[in-house]
């Protein structure tokens, strides 16, 4: 007779939870789902990306390259390559900023638009299809962009923006149509419509924990039914 009371007990249990979590069990099925449908490479834009063949530095070159002697930013990399027919040196400092320099040790300064779209139709397929370019400084970046460096946003007819860093003078996002779908997906699976980066927040514990508290009831319940049909046989 205890058996069955707790058993009948668990079954109210069940139902109630049953009733309380099945929106968000629900939500995270289907965006699950969603974001399953298509390979992550294809999300993050990876098939865009055009195979550009580095080029070897010419024999004769010599770099001037030297740090202000104001400067106490502490140097994390230095790194000499040739870009669209230009020999590039990029130092990376110790805080996340980055300078780019000529050959004889002249400043390149911010990208241009000009450069940023020479940039995005040499590295992206159908990145000749512009439909505008806007300038963003690092506190304002666009929200599917998310990283606080100032860029160059370049949209292209289909919806997709490429994002290239002013002071990188490198592509550092490809953002689809379909990535902002994952993206809002994304948002609602771990229930963080505003930032979508907090997956450790009390909302969704609690959530968590109710619906595995339902899902173990529900197993429990299984052996319950199982006796009932033995005896009834």
């Amino acid at each position: 007779m205890g058996q069955r009371r707790a058993m009948g007990r668990f079954a109210k249990w069940h139902i109630w939870l049953g009733w309380l979590v099945g929106f968000p069990v629900l939500m995270w099925t289907v965006t699950g789902l969603v974001m399953v449908a298509k390979p992550i490479e294809v999300v993050r834009g990876n098939h865009l990306r055009k195979d550009v063949p580095q080029r070897a530095l010419p024999a004769d070159t010599e770099i001037a390259v030297s740090l202000p002697a104001e400067s106490t930013k502490p140097v994390r990399s230095v790194t000499t390559q040739v870009e669209r027919g230009e020999t590039v040196t990029r130092i990376a400092y110790m805080d996340g900023t980055i300078a780019r320099f000529r050959p004889d040790g002249s400043s390149m300064g911010p990208l241009s638009e000009v450069e940023a779209r020479l940039i995005v139709a040499e590295g992206i397929e159908g990145g000749d299809k512009v439909a505008h370019t806007a300038r963003f400084e690092a506190e304002s970046v666009p929200f599917d962009f998310r990283r606080p460096i100032p860029v160059w946003q370049v949209a292209l007819e289909n919806g997709t923006n490429i994002y290239i860093g002013t002071e990188t003078g490198e592509i550092e996002a490809v953002r689809t149509e379909w990535w902002r779908t994952f993206d809002f997906m994304w948002g609602l699976h771990i229930m963080d419509l505003q930032t979508r980066e907090d997956t450790h927040h009390p909302v969704l514990i609690l959530f968590a924990v109710l619906s595995a508290i339902g899902s173990l009831l529900g197993c429990v319940l299984l052996f319950r039914r199982r006796k009932s049909r033995m005896g009834a046989q």
